[in-house]
């Protein structure tokens, strides 16, 4: 008979570090480009982060705390998410920085800026792919008896949509080849797509 451990969040884990995030991944990474109300372009990482639907396409990602994204997507109804390959990594974490709101991440990242096509706001140039990106709503999250749980879960349609034409195969995204990163483990555990990594499988006949 297997030895399991169980424990209900609220009484704590028990364990040298919490296990969750470990367990529910690997995750996307939405790498979130906004410009402020004065104009200020900011960009930060969020592991909390999926498509929602796909008619429209939906996309999701949750804040923990109000920050600098938050506020921007709140003054100005626009976001990007751009996509975070291992050749970005190292970019990607550079953005996660505590900083002013004036602060302009891609400099501080090295990053080259390029303007939306349907939105105002800044993408990272060199990303394989981004999503421009129409706030629908910023909803508060609680807990199951409505208490606030201190995180923002942000809801936005995709109306504009970027692919560099090199990961672009027979008309399908190269979503190994592009070598996309994930979120995954503990403080520092990242995964990395790889053409090994993947398989096929199809859905049963209804």
């Amino acid at each position: 008979m297997s030895d399991w451990h169980f424990y209900e969040p609220r009484a704590g884990h028990g364990l040298p570090r919490d296990p969750l995030r470990a367990i529910l991944g690997p995750r996307p990474i939405g790498w979130i480009s906004t410009r402020s109300a004065l104009g200020a372009a900011n960009l930060a990482p969020y592991s909390f982060f999926s498509m929602l639907g796909d008619k429209p396409p939906i996309v999701g990602f949750s804040s923990i705390g109000e920050k600098d994204t938050l506020a921007n997507i709140r003054d100005t109804g626009v976001f990007a998410c751009n996509l975070v390959t291992r050749r970005h990594a190292d970019a990607m974490n550079e953005t996660s920085r505590s900083a002013a709101p004036s602060t302009n991440e891609f400099e501080v990242a090295g990053l080259e800026a390029a303007a939306c096509t349907v939105i105002e706001c800044p993408r990272v140039a060199e990303a394989p792919a981004a999503l421009e990106c129409r706030l629908i709503d910023v909803h508060p999250l609680t807990d199951s008896s409505g208490a606030p749980a201190g995180a923002w879960l942000t809801i936005g349609e995709i109306v504009g949509v970027h692919i560099n034409s090199a990961f672009l195969h027979n008309g399908l995204f190269d979503t190994a080849g592009a070598g996309i990163v994930l979120r995954a483990g503990y403080a520092a555990n990242y995964f990395e797509i790889a053409p090994e990594a993947a398989f096929s499988m199809r859905r049963p006949a209804s």
